[in-house]
This record gives C-alpha cells, structure tokens and sequence, in this order.
C-alpha cells in the first residue's frame, strides 16, 4: 500500500556560481576620468555620458581619434595626460593603456584611490567590465560572458532585442509614474497582482495611450476596495525535462508564480527558470514509492488560491495526458478558483523528435494512440481493447510501462500483432541520462532489463519508429542481433541520429 505524503517545501535557496556579480552604477551628476584617445575609449566616453555622467577625458589633443574628436562637445577635455594624483575627484576610472607596464600603473592608482577601475582590453586590470547592452532605459539589461566570447554576448543582445517590444521603454516610464500611488494603495500580494496585469499588456506590444496614468490609478483603486481577491490556479506543462522544451508561455508563467506544486519528474533545469522568491512544494506522486495523495494536492492548490496566490501546478509533459488535469479542475470549479492551462510537450512528441521519426509516418502508421501502461492499482488497465490495439497500422505508446512491459507484448501478440513489429523502450527522454533501446516487440523485456526501471520509461510500437533507424543504422554498418535489438543508446543530443548515435551495448 502507498503510504499518504503530505506536500512539502522544496524551496532552492543557492544560487548557481556566477563568474560576476551583474551591477548597475548609478553615475547621474558623478565625474568620470577617461584615460586615453581610441576608438574603443571614445565608445566607453558615450556610454557613460549616456548614463548621466560627466566625462572627463585626459588625452592630448593630437592623439585623440576621429571619431573621439568628432564627439568631443559632449566631454570635459583636458589636453593631458592622466596623472595619479586626479583620480580621488572620480566615481569610476576607464583607462586605454597601450602597455602593460601603463595598465598596472594605471590600475593601482585608482585601486589605491578608492576608485572602481576598467582597463580597455585588459581583463586583469578590471574590476568590473562593460557587456553587450540592450536599452530600454529605464530598462536596461547588460549581458556579460566574462570575456569568454565577446560575440556570443552580442549575438544574445540581438536575441533579445526581438522578443522586447520597442513600446516596452513607455511602459517602464509609465511605471515610473504609478509606482508611489501603487506602494501606498495596495497590500503585497495585491501590489504583484497588479503588476502582473500590467506587465501582461507591456508585452503586448501596444504603446499605452495619453490616458494611461489615470486608467491604471483607478485600477489601483478598484483592486484595493476588493478586500478578498482571488487567487489564480494554472496548471502547466513542464515538458520531458530539456528546460529548452518549455513554452514561453509556460516561463511567463512560472516567473509570476508565487507558489509552485511540482511533480517528481520535473527537473531541476525547469525549476530554475521559475521566480526565486516563489515557495516550491514538492507533490510528487510515483508508483511504488511514497507519494502525495491526489486529495492532499488538490487541498493545497485550493488554500493557496482562496488566499489570492498565483499558484502553478506544475506537471512533467503535458498536463492533459496523463496527469489527472481533470480532476484538479473539477476540483477548483466547485470552489469557483479560475484556471487555465498552459500545454506542454508530452514525451511521446519528444520520443519521436529524439529519435528523427513520424509517429504518423504515412507509408507505416496512419493513426497514432497514447495507452497508459498502468492503472491505479498498478497493473495493466483492465479495460483495454487488445485487438484494437493490435494495429499494424498505428503507432502505440505506452506510457509508465516499465514493469507491465513482457504483458503488452503477450497481450498484443495475443491480439495479433506479429512478434518481429519493431519496438522503441527509452527513459528520461530528453534528458542527459537519456537511454534507449531498438528492437523487436517480442523481446520488450530483454529491452527492459538492458534499459532499466528506475527512471520514467515510454514504449512504442509499430512500424513507424523503425523507418529511420533501418536506415541510420545500414548507414552506420549496424546490423541487427538475432534478439531484433539494434542496442541501448544513450546520447544526450540524440534528435539528429545522422550525426551523434553512441551505442553503449547490444541486446
């Protein structure tokens, strides 16, 4: 009998090492000392005019650059050279130094003056350095790769550039003008259900309107007179385990959350993209081990949401197949808690992404069904339609059939399906520990012993999953074993087979 779990907090305080601390000087009405007459230092002499500072560039006129020159109005020029003894009237020292010997000389006087030091070019001799930027000031986002890969920083500056609207730098000012009104109005949790509302139509794209102070101070106020607002419940799809797999829906949603309800099989790589300061409360349920009750789950999302949390109920693949998703919106339709649904990709999608197959491939499978491999109980259901299943012209997969696998093979041999119909068992698909196994429906529990049971495990059948591999594998010199089973595999970028197959053991 499984024993009844109560969920529990699984809160993740470490934060993953970081090679540097992201920060943002506020340099408004602060003098800065710009050592040097380069292109690149003329460039580091706009940013900082940008962010509100007063440039002071020490550089003799003749050794300034074009392009310094031609931007020099917006600068205090001195005609100088730097000296040691200027640096304590300065909040920051850049310095373009064409030596070492000039650098470290440069360096430890601003370091033995108090003041923070960027050497152009010169990693060592920085304590702090200047990323890729995207600006929507008053949203700015800086991107540093630590000088690892100066053009990777750039190419993740123009990802971002197109997934931010342009009308995002108006909302930003607009929030600005609201957010003393909103602080003294509202309560926490109805402050972040506000800004929650309002980030949602930042991101629409739409530039608010000569209206919009006053509409959203009276929204303000409506929320306030609302003395008991109701939370929000979303059930969401977290996908196989590759984070990458994830809707961006899905991370919206996860970083509004104040409270998340994850299974057991989400992975920690889909955790951390959920809000830091949310609480997380495992509510696993396995078979054979200790899980939480359905009514215990139920029970918590309900008190979280009669509390006018944003709660996230958080399920490995996706939520409609397989994951009790009716009986948790059943539940919170009784109690008049709204929900919605974010979907997810459930692993059979991703099975067959991993592998390079159609489910449905047409000239194989005109037809593809998802059968789970256990019931409550923990046996094959007993409802199933075995010769109906027994298609040789549909793709089935079962899902958590691990320990019923040798009876799906008796049952569909039973039903008529031929013994040598290829077979396709693999666990933790999409993750790092993914492993498979190819063969033939006959010897399902040969597969399963060379796979193992103590990850999740999806079995396919059918003539569809073994289109590609034939194929892979006459290119590659492997040719079938007498069992039918071209062998476990394990890569972790197994989508493209062409390329990576790494065969770790035969059947």
């Amino acid at each position: 009998m499984v024993a009844s779990v109560k969920p529990r907090n699984d809160r993740q305080e470490r934060i993953a090492s970081l090679a540097s601390l992201p920060a943002f000087f506020d340099l408004k009405g602060k003098s800065v000392l710009v050592a040097g007459g380069s292109d690149g230092a003329a460039w580091k002499a706009e940013l900082l005019a940008a962010a509100g500072a007063e440039v002071h560039v020490y550089c003799p006129m003749d050794e300034l650059s074009g392009a310094f020159q031609e931007t020099l109005d917006h600068f205090v020029h001195h005609d100088t050279f730097w000296r040691a003894a200027y640096f304590k009237s300065f909040a920051l020292a850049i310095g373009d130094c064409k030596t070492e010997e000039e650098a470290r000389c440069f360096h430890d006087h601003a370091v033995a003056a108090g003041v923070p030091v960027n050497v152009i070019d010169k990693p060592t001799f920085c304590q702090f350095k200047f990323g890729s930027i995207v600006n929507r000031s008053p949203v700015v986002i800086g991107i540093s790769t630590d000088g690892a890969a100066p053009i990777l920083g750039q190419a993740i500056r123009r990802r971002i550039e197109t997934l931010l609207p342009q009308s995002l730098k108006a909302w930003a000012l607009l929030a600005q003008a609201i957010r003393a009104h909103v602080t003294d109005a509202l309560t926490s949790v109805q402050r972040r259900n506000f800004w929650e509302r309002f980030v949602d139509r930042a991101f629409a794209g739409e530039e608010p309107d000569a209206d919009a102070v006053p509409a959203l101070i009276t929204e303000a106020d409506r929320i306030r007179s609302n003395a008991n607002p109701a939370g929000h419940v979303t059930l969401v799809g977290a996908g196989p385990g590759d984070a990458e797999l994830l809707t961006l829906k899905a991370v919206r949603a996860l970083q509004a959350a104040d409270v998340i309800l994850f299974d057991d099989l989400v992975s920690g790589e889909v955790l951390e993209l959920a809000r830091r300061e949310a609480k997380r409360m495992l509510v696993g349920k396995r078979g054979g081990r200790e899980s939480c009750r359905q009514e215990d789950i139920n029970a918590t999302m309900l008190a979280f949401a009669k509390a006018g949390k944003r709660v996230v109920r958080l399920k490995s693949g996706d939520p409609m197949i397989f994951g009790r998703a009716g009986e948790e919106i059943a539940h919170l339709d009784r109690e008049n808690i709204p929900v919605d649904v974010i979907p997810g990709i459930t692993a059979a999608s991703a099975m067959a992404s991993c592998l390079g197959i159609s489910l449905t491939h047409r000239d194989h499978a005109q037809s593809v069904r998802f059968i789970t491999g256990h019931s409550r109980h923990g046996r094959l259901p007993a409802d199933v339609d075995w010769a109906s299943v027994a298609d040789p012209h549909t793709t089935t997969v079962f899902y958590m059939a691990g320990r019923t696998a040798s009876l799906i093979a008796d049952r569909l041999i039973a039903g008529g399906l031929q013994p040598s119909t290829p077979a396709v068992i693999m666990s933790d698909v999409s993750r790092a520990t993914q492993r498979q196994w190819h063969g033939s429906l006959v010897n399902l529990a040969v597969g399963m012993k060379e796979v193992g049971y103590e990850n999740p495990v999806l079995i396919a059948v059918g003539n569809a999953v073994s289109a590609r591999q034939n194929t892979t594998a006459n290119a590659y010199g492997l040719a079938e074993n007498p069992t039918g089973a071209i062998g476990a595999i394990s890569p972790k970028n197994s989508r493209l087979l062409n390329d990576h197959w790494s065969v770790t053991a035969f059947g």
